[in-house]
């Protein structure tokens, strides 16, 4: 078992690129061409619906979003409508989950325990909510969670709103829920969060959990 991991911290692409990219570096980890990579990133505006996504709950027309210049895709990971935009980290683990033993339950509990540590790093009290995947605070959604295995390995994954502008929530019923609200780290705490430190703590916490020798890489270096 190979014990190298790489962190590639992409900063803003656009989610038919980072598609793309999951792809691709998911084929490589399959054919083992390259360790497992964590992707770290934000995107601009974007909506999108998972396998279980239903159109009826986007709250406005298509047209409407296009007037918006908010692109609407369909996707293969796991749930149902999510945003996606700036103040929003999104993690991207490529795994090869055979490796740990991982059953798909299994990983997602493991990535939900790696978002209240997170929280709790910063002073934040999360929860988990038995009948919805995803990391909750006093009743409003912070964290959600989408994921795809194929072949054993990963793609998609986690997103945590830390500076999130949370009115583009009200296009849509966030992950299929009515009358649920999401929320954000810096209206809990009433602050700024550093994209650095948070960025850190994710790291620190994927480290706890996945037990690899971690390193930096940048995207030329993996293609």
């Amino acid at each position: 078992m190979n014990k190298s991991a790489y962190m590639i911290d992409i900063g803003m692409m656009d989610y038919s690129k980072a598609l793309d990219l999951q792809h691709r570096l998911w084929l490589k980890r399959v054919e083992e061409n390259v360790p497992d990579l964590l992707l770290i990133l934000e995107h601009p505006h974007v909506i999108t619906l998972g396998r279980r996504g239903n159109q009826s709950h986007l709250l406005v027309s298509t047209e409407i979003l296009e007037a918006m210049k908010i692109p609407l895709f369909h996707t293969e990971r796991g749930g149902d409508v999510t945003y996606h935009g700036p103040g929003q980290l999104i993690v991207y683990p490529i795994f090869n989950l055979k490796d740990y033993g991982y059953r798909l339950i299994q990983y997602v509990n493991q990535l939900e325990e790696i978002i209240l540590s997170v929280l709790k790093d910063f002073g934040v009290e999360g929860a988990r909510d038995p009948s919805n995947r995803g990391v909750w605070v006093r009743g409003d959604k912070i964290a959600s969670i989408g994921v795809a295995i194929k072949r054993w390995v990963s793609f998609h994954g986690l997103a945590l709103n830390y500076a999130t502008d949370l009115k583009y929530f009200d296009l849509i019923h966030p992950c299929g829920l009515e009358g649920k609200r999401m929320t954000s780290m810096e209206k809990i705490l009433g602050k700024k969060v550093s994209r650095k430190e948070l960025i850190k703590r994710v790291l620190f916490q994927f480290k706890k959990v996945f037990e690899r020798e971690w390193e930096d890489k940048s995207l030329e270096e993996l293609m």
